[in-house]
């Protein structure tokens, strides 16, 4: 049974103070969500494809471990790769068959890098390490049992709402546009490692925006500040067709300081230098 309930209260968009935050395509968060959501669809497929039912497993952990780079002004090398670490449960043997787990986890790991990272190369940018290991005797047990009513091997909720504020829809517009076909193909020296807050104030809005610049296309620190301009205008322009009344001031990579060398987003290509990303359940 699904409940729809009006929530009761000042709606976020009448109140004075708004904060929204959206993460790009290319941010690690993004990465370690739709990697899992996309081996949880692979081994999906697999098991309705050989046993007819989709088998238990849990898809939803890992780990983005960043790697090293060396970079300067047109270019640069990676000497550490990425990690990728992809982890929980999945059903291993089923009806005394083995499934290979982990080759399509990882092949459905490099197939998302291949299809939505334009400078990430699947074979040789990332390593990939398969922690799965199979559910226990309970939990996989309940996807045994006859009947067409399947019993639930979790608890969970969710919590939605409509309509997106116009703060959320002007901030995920902007986003979708730097990652948007159009845009990279103005802007080809632009990474996918978009992210966005947007803080409003009364009618007042602004956006502080991070999106790399990539080394090997930047020859020097003047003509990256000039293409940081061009990319601003660009900005600028888009959020001036938008449906909105907002004053809107826009920060763009704002550690960025004249005259200190390569700049704090400059990139060799979507490694991010040393951090670690965790998601978690």
């Amino acid at each position: 049974m699904i409940r729809i309930e009006a929530a009761k209260g000042e709606a976020v968009a009448a109140q004075r103070v708004e904060i929204v935050e959206r993460k790009g395509i290319g941010h690690p968060d993004y990465i370690c969500d739709a990697v899992m959501d996309a081996i949880s669809v692979a081994l999906s497929q697999e098991y309705l494809r050989r046993f007819g039912a989709i088998l238990h497993h849990n898809i939803d952990k890992s780990l983005l471990a960043a790697g090293r780079v060396e970079k300067h002004f047109g270019g640069g090398r990676i000497l550490q790769p990425m990690e990728m670490i992809i982890g929980d449960r999945a059903t291993f043997r089923a009806f005394g068959e083995e499934v290979a787990v982990g080759e399509i986890a990882v092949s459905a790991a490099k197939r998302w890098f291949m299809d939505n990272l334009r400078f990430v190369d699947p074979d040789h940018d990332l390593h990939y390490r398969v922690v799965l290991a199979p559910g226990s005797e309970e939990l996989t047990g309940i996807f045994a049992r006859p009947g067409q009513t399947r019993v639930s091997n979790d608890t969970s909720a969710a919590v939605g709402y409509y309509p997106l504020s116009a703060t959320e829809q002007l901030v995920l517009d902007l986003e979708h546009y730097l990652n948007s076909t159009g845009f990279k193909g103005d802007f080809p020296d632009t990474g996918e490692d978009v992210k966005i807050m947007g803080l409003r104030q009364d009618d007042s809005l602004e956006l502080t925006v991070a999106m790399p610049l990539l080394a090997r296309f930047i020859g020097s620190e003047q003509e990256y500040f000039a293409r940081k301009a061009s990319i601003v205008k660009a900005m600028q322009e888009f959020i001036a067709t938008g449906k909105h009344s907002f004053k809107t001031d826009i920060a763009y990579n704002c550690l960025d300081v004249p005259a200190w060398g390569l700049t704090a987003f400059i990139s060799v290509c979507l490694v991010h230098l040393p951090k670690m990303q965790i998601r978690a359940k």
